[in-house]
């Protein structure tokens, strides 16, 4: 690898919300290309990637295609922008009532009482082909063989032993960390580990991987994520692009007088937003700490200190995405609006809503999201330029 500094891109986790990475990724392919002096490069400006949930698939897929990444953003983009909930979990009335309607009568009945106890809410059957289509993993070796990047990691979290894991895939040998509740084991990164880390719990089902030759169920790996920026630090990034999925940047929501009990869609909605949404802030006020600290010592301490420093870059939602998603909730297919207004999320609801922003695989809403990504890029551009060391528009001959 190259002496430059090594340039990590941190992917957050959120269901459908992972449009938005997609709108900030194009933007940026948008203000490389228009900085380029000479014809534009169509190579990966990320050594390391690392994604949780959502954020997974989208970095595992831009991994594969490492080669062009330009290609591979453009292809994320149109995935993406027509995006359809059955693409992603059975949306037909068959599929949600055979998962959905039965999670809901175990709830009201009592698990004890049921003959076949559902799994999950939601049958995820269709996204392994999805994964098929969008993440050619066979190519994943060549591309770290032929250094268009140094490591891949995919975060999940381990039902049986209650930890979190980060798998990853390097070009040279990485030796793995262990911190409290959290460890790294090296791996040959395959669909599977994707759909584990994408397995929103409670929603989709947990998956079984072989780890250390034993079987282990792992579910969405933003659950006990307690540092979402280690792994890309740990696979030797100096510097960090990170892409939230809300709350960083947004605007507070109204404070308002409500006397009606919340809904089981609006403590749903809650407690995904606290899973994927929190971690990624406070890790990040955490780094931006430790820089501060190791920026006021002294050269000679500094060059000593088991930290190290590491530039930082965020782009995060700059709307509320709960009052995006509030508008597009009729985009679903008609069972699934069912299912959700019996859990108590409607139309406009903008507190039921933070459910549906997880869930709205539709293309009303990603459009939005996309949108939303290339313009709170487009408003950072000239710290863009800076952290990649291109040429503003304004400075080119």
């Amino acid at each position: 690898m190259s002496a430059r500094p090594l340039t990590g891109l941190v992917l957050s986790g959120g269901g459908a919300r992972a449009a938005y990475q997609v709108g900030v990724l194009s933007a940026l392919m948008r203000i490389r290309r228009e900085s380029a002096r000479s014809d534009f490069d169509p190579s990966n400006p990320f050594q390391i990637i690392s994604g949780t949930s959502a954020g997974a698939i989208n970095g595992t897929a831009l991994a594969c295609q490492a080669d062009d990444f330009a290609g591979a953003v453009e292809q994320l983009v149109h995935v993406w922008r027509h995006f359809k909930a059955g693409q992603v979990y059975r949306s037909d009335s068959l599929g949600v009532m055979g998962n959905g309607a039965r999670w809901l009568t175990m709830l009201s009945l009592g698990w004890a009482l049921a003959r076949v106890q559902p799994r999950s809410l939601l049958d995820n059957t269709p996204m392994q082909g999805l994964l098929e289509r969008m993440v050619p993993m066979a190519r994943l070796p060549s591309m770290l063989a032929r250094r268009h990047l140094r490591a891949v990691a995919v975060s999940a979290s381990s039902y049986t032993q209650g930890d979190h894991h980060t798998f990853y895939q390097s070009a040279v040998p990485v030796s793995p960390w262990v911190r409290s509740q959290r460890v790294a084991v090296p791996t040959q990164l395959v669909h599977e580990h994707l759909l584990a880390s994408a397995a929103i719990p409670f929603v989709f089902p947990a998956v079984r991987l072989l780890h250390h030759a034993e079987g282990e169920w792992f579910g969405d790996g933003s659950m006990r994520q307690g540092a979402p920026l280690s792994p890309a630090i740990h696979l030797g990034a100096d510097r960090l692009l990170v892409i939230g999925a809300g709350r960083m940047h947004e605007p507070k929501a109204q404070r308002r007088s409500v006397t009606q009990y919340p809904t089981l869609g609006h403590v749903a909605g809650h407690a995904m937003s606290s899973i994927f949404l929190d971690a990624l802030a406070v890790d990040v006020e955490r780094l931006q700490r430790i820089n501060r600290t190791l920026a006021a010592l002294p050269p000679e301490v500094r060059h000593h200190h088991p930290l190290r420093e590491v530039q930082l870059l965020v782009i995060a939602p700059s709307q509320r995405l709960d009052d995006l998603a509030a508008q597009h909730i009729d985009a679903l297919p008609k069972p699934m609006r069912l299912l959700l207004r019996a859990l108590g999320v409607q139309q406009g609801d903008g507190q039921g809503a933070a459910l549906a922003s997880y869930l709205l695989f539709e293309g009303p809403y990603t459009q939005a999201l996309i949108a939303l990504g290339e313009a709170d890029t487009e408003r950072q551009r000239s710290q863009v330029c800076e952290f990649f060391g291109w040429t503003p528009v304004h400075a080119l001959p």
